[in-house]
C-alpha cells in the first residue's frame, strides 16, 4: 500500500560510506519501499534487473575523501540521482556526523550539490531514535550501552582517529565546512504545533540549511512532514538514515504506507567469515562476545599496510589463518584493532609517518585488503555469508568483492542488516554480506548475522 505517494522512486541517495548506504536501503525496504544499493551509478541494464524500485542508492567513499576529490567525483553521481526524478535526493552521512573541513566534508558536499540542484533550502536530518541518535536545539547526542552522550563527549566520536568531534552543535561544526547560513527548527516548536511558523521564520531570516531536531517518534514524523511538504523539484537533502526514518514515519502517519510488519529473517548457518577495521569500543565488545560464542578473533598487523609488499604478505597469512579456523569448525573474524585503547591503534600513525606515506593511502589499503581477505576465504571454502565491520573499512572492502549491488534480506539491528549481494561472478551467486558501522549493533551482533536474524540462543 503506497496510495498517496507518487509513482516510481521516492528517494534517490548517495551514501558517503557503504555501511550507512546499506542502512538507508534497509530502512526503505523493510518499510515496504523496495530499494537497491548500487556500488556505482547503475546502468540501464542493471536497473532493469530490479523492477519496481522505490529507493535507488549509490554507495560511495566520500566520507574518507578530500573536498578536491568531491569536486571531481560527486557531480556525476548527483546528475545520475537527478535523472531518477525522485522527489527527494539524499546525500547520506553518518549518524554521528563524521566530517571535517579536510576530509569527508559535509559542507563541501552541500555546496557541490546546490550547484546542481539549486534548491532554495537544504534539509539536514541527522538524528534517528531507532539507532539511538537524538538532536535537541541543534546538538547531537548518541548512546553507548544505554547511556546518552553529547557527541563531543562521546567515548568514540570525541576520539575518532580521522574525524574527532569537538563540537556537538551541528550548525557550529558544519559552519567550518561551508559559508551557507545554517539554522534549526527545534523540537519544542515541533511538539507545540509551531513548526511551520518556525520554519518560515528561519527561512525568512536567510537560512539555507535547516537542521531539524528529533527526540522521539512524534518529532521524527514531524521532521518528515516538514521535508515532504516543503520539498521542491528533486529536493536535495542531507542527513543520516534518519531522513528515511522521518519520511517513513510521516508516510505511515498519513496512511500512505502500512505500519512496518515484523522484519524478515533468513536461514541460520554454521559458519561465517568476518573482517573488521573498526576501532570502536562497541565493535570491541562484539569481538569479545564472538570469542566466547563459537567464533575466533584473529589480529592483523595494520602497520604492514604502509607498504604494498608487506601488506600482501599479511593478507596471505591472514587467509591461511582464517582457513585454519574454519577447518576446526569455528568462524574467523580478522580485525585491525580491538577498541580505541588497543596498542595497535597507537602504533599505526607513527609507522605511517616513518614510511613517508599518507594515512589516507594506508587506510584505503587496509580496507581493500580486508575485502581481499574476505573474498579469498569465502571463495576457497564455498561459504556464502560474510561480515564487514567499520564504516570507512566497508567502503573499500566491499569494492574488492566484485559486487555491484545489495538488497536487504534479514534484519538484525536497525542499520546493520544482512544483505543479498548481486554480482556477475558465478562464484558469488549466493553471497550474503552484512555491513556494520563501528557504533552499530549489540554485543551479540556477529551471532545475529550467523543466525540470519533468528533467535541466537540455539546457534552453535
Amino acid at each position: 500500500m503506497t496510495a498517496g505517494l507518487p509513482e516510481g522512486p521516492i528517494v534517490a541517495f548517495y551514501g558517503d560510506d557503504f555501511t550507512g548506504s546499506a542502512a538507508t536501503m534497509e530502512a526503505l525496504t523493510f518499510a515496504g519501499l523496495p530499494s537497491a544499493l548500487f556500488f556505482a551509478a547503475p546502468t540501464a541494464e542493471q536497473l532493469a534487473r530490479f523492477p519496481g524500485l522505490r529507493g535507488i542508492g549509490i554507495a560511495g567513499i566520500a566520507r574518507s575523501q578530500t573536498p578536491a576529490w568531491m569536486q571531481t567525483h560527486l557531480p556525476p553521481v548527483y546528475e545520475a540521482l537527478r535523472e531518477t526524478a525522485a522527489p527527494i535526493v539524499h546525500y547520506k552521512i553518518c549518524s554521528t556526523f563524521d566530517s571535517a573541513p579536510h576530509v569527508g566534508s559535509i559542507g563541501a558536499a552541500i555546496d557541490i550539490g546546490q550547484g546542481i540542484f539549486g534548491n532554495s533550502w537544504v534539509p539536514l536530518v541527522t538524528a534517528a531514535p531507532a539507532i539511538h541518535r537524538y538532536q535537541a536545539f541543534g546538538n547531537l547526542f548518541a548512546t553507548v550501552a544505554g547511556r546518552g552522550f553529547r557527541l563531543d563527549r562521546h567515548p568514540t566520536m570525541s576520539r575518532h582517529p580521522v574525524t574527532p568531534m569537538h563540537e556537538a552543535d551541528l550548525g557550529l561544526h558544519l559552519a567550518q565546512q561551508t559559508a551557507r547560513a545554517i539554522d534549526v527548527v527545534d523540537f519544542v516548536s515541533m511538539k507545540t504545533g509551531q513548526a511551520d511558523a518556525e520554519f518560515a521564520s528561519r527561512r525568512a531570516a536567510g537560512a539555507e540549511i535547516l537542521s531539524l531536531d528529533i527526540v522521539d517518534q512524534e518529532t521524527l514524523a514531524e521532521a518528515g512532514r516538514l521535508v515532504w511538504e516543503n520539498r521542491e523539484y528533486c529536493q536535495f537533502a542531507v542527513g543520516s538514515q534518519g531522513l528515511e526514518y522521518a519520511l517513513i514515519a510521516y508516510f505511515q502517519k498519513r496512511g500512505w504506507i502500512a505500519p512496518q510488519a515484523q522484519a524478515p529473517i533468513t536461514e541460520r548457518v554454521r559458519q561465517v567469515v568476518g573482517v573488521s577495521g573498526s576501532c570502536s569500543p562497541v565493535t570491541a565488545q562484539q569481538l569479545d562476545w564472538a570469542d566466547a560464542n563459537g567464533f575466533r578473533t584473529l589480529p592483523l598487523d595494520a602497520t604492514k599496510a604502509v607498504a604494498a609488499d608487506s601488506w600482501d604478505a599479511e593478507i596471505a597469512r591472514a587467509v591461511t589463518a582464517a582457513l585454519g579456523v574454519l577447518s576446526e569448525g569455528q568462524s574467523p573474524i580478522l580485525y585491525t584493532a580491538r577498541g580505541p585503547d588497543d596498542p595497535s591503534a597507537h602504533v599505526l600513525r607513527p609507522a605511517v609517518e616513518a614510511a613517508g606515506v599518507t594515512m589516507e593511502e594506508v587506510n584505503d589499503r587496509i580496507g581493500n585488503g580486508l575485502g581481499r581477505i574476505l573474498n579469498a576465504t569465502l571463495r576457497e571454502t564455498g561459504l556464502h555469508r560474510g561480515i564487514i565491520a567499520g564504516g570507512d573499512t566497508s567502503s573499500h572492502a566491499a569494492l574488492a568483492m566484485g559486487v555491484y549491488a545489495l538488497t536487504a534480506v534479514a534484519a538484525t539491528v536497525p542499520g546493520a542488516a544482512l544483505n543479498k549481494a548481486h554480482s556477475d561472478d558465478p562464484a558469488h551467486r549466493d553471497l550474503e554480506l552484512a555491513l556494520k558501522g563501528g557504533q552499530m549493533g549489540q554485543p551479540d551482533y556477529f551471532g545475529r548475522i550467523r543466525a540470519g536474524g533468528q533467535d541466537i540462543a540455539s546457534t552453535i
